[in-house]
């Protein structure tokens, strides 16, 4: 009986510790996009304040004040989203490690449908350019960068989504198969084989 006791205890600990694992590495990987994102906006209000000041056009000078302007709201979203991700409690429950993995992933679902909406405004922008002869090169300017802005956070979004789907199909799926909710929710059952589960209460 000592010896099933002492070998449900590291198996418990074995549990946890690969679920502190998984959430290290989820916030690595959350740090990672985010310097990605930071990376693209730095680069964009680097690019878009030279061309604003030396475009030819009226047209190139809107489509660099739109990039100006939307990568610093994306800086904005970058920096304290790096600061969340570096400063995670990685040592979470079963519950607040689903409940985090899946607010990451709607996160970026709701994201990805809100950049649909941002290249439909760059194409609803160009279009009126053609009837619009007054602002032509504003609409023109702002939608063309609005089309490059919102392609780009429809991809970012999308890789983003997919590497956390990916890593919780492979890495808390099963992980999660061997621990459930015990009967009365005091305590947890780890399941040592498919006809057996053994559980232990109150950890």
């Amino acid at each position: 009986m000592k010896t099933l006791v002492f070998f449900i205890i590291i198996l418990s600990q074995s549990c946890y510790s690969q679920l502190e694992e998984f959430n290290s590495a989820s916030s690595k990987t959350d740090k990672r996009l985010m310097l990605g994102l930071g990376s693209w906006a730095s680069a964009n209000m680097i690019g878009g304040a030279i061309g604003w000041a030396t475009a030819p056009n009226e047209e190139m000078k809107s489509f660099h004040q739109m990039n100006l302007m939307w990568n610093t709201v994306n800086l904005g979203l970058a920096i304290p989203g790096y600061i969340k991700a570096k400063r995670a409690n990685n040592k979470l429950g079963i519950s607040e490690t689903l409940e985090e993995q899946r607010r990451k992933e709607t996160i970026f679902l709701i994201n990805g449908g809100l950049d649909i909406a941002y290249i439909s405004s760059g194409l609803i922008l160009k279009s009126e350019a053609k009837s619009n002869l007054e602002k032509r090169n504003l609409f023109n300017g702002y939608g063309n960068s609005l089309l490059i802005q919102g392609g780009f956070l429809l991809v970012f979004d999308w890789v983003a989504y997919s590497i956390h789907r990916k890593r919780s199909k492979n890495k808390l799926s099963p992980l999660l198969e061997r621990i459930e909710l015990s009967d009365n929710g005091l305590g947890f059952k780890l399941k040592l084989d498919s006809m057996q589960k053994v559980r232990a209460d109150a950890l």
